[in-house]
């Protein structure tokens, strides 16, 4: 099965940065996106970046709350995924969850998988 496990969230100042790193593993046949979402307390998930397969250094979109703060990498060799997150706000408050979309099978459709979720909290 496909896995995904986030690490590198906690507690920070308003102001401060984080890296959240997922480890993707688990029989992939290929990968279209990899992505972060987030949900805050209250409030439904919502996308955060993603960053498509195409290309040399594929395609990336971000939510307009984060852009010019957050940027979201890939690591090929780690099968890793990151979200560098700076200037954060207690409105980044939230619980993050990888994503992948992937298929596991040639010619089947592709799926969502999820990690389980880090929590940032930014507070002072």
């Amino acid at each position: 099965q496909v896995q995904l496990v986030e690490s590198g969230g906690g507690l920070v100042q308003p102001g401060g940065s984080l890296r959240l790193s997922c480890a993707v593993s688990g029989s992939i046949f290929s990968i279209n996106s990899r992505g972060w979402y987030r949900q805050a307390p209250g409030k439904q998930r919502e996308l955060v970046a993603t960053i498509t397969t195409d290309g040399s250094d594929g395609s990336t979109n971000y939510a307009d709350s984060v852009k010019g703060r957050f940027t979201i990498s890939r690591d090929f060799a780690k099968n890793t995924v990151y979200l560098q997150m700076n200037s954060l706000t207690p409105e980044d408050t939230a619980v993050y969850y990888c994503n992948v979309r992937a298929r596991i099978i040639r010619w089947t459709t592709y799926n969502d998988y999820w990690g389980q979720g880090t929590q940032v909290t930014v507070s002072s």
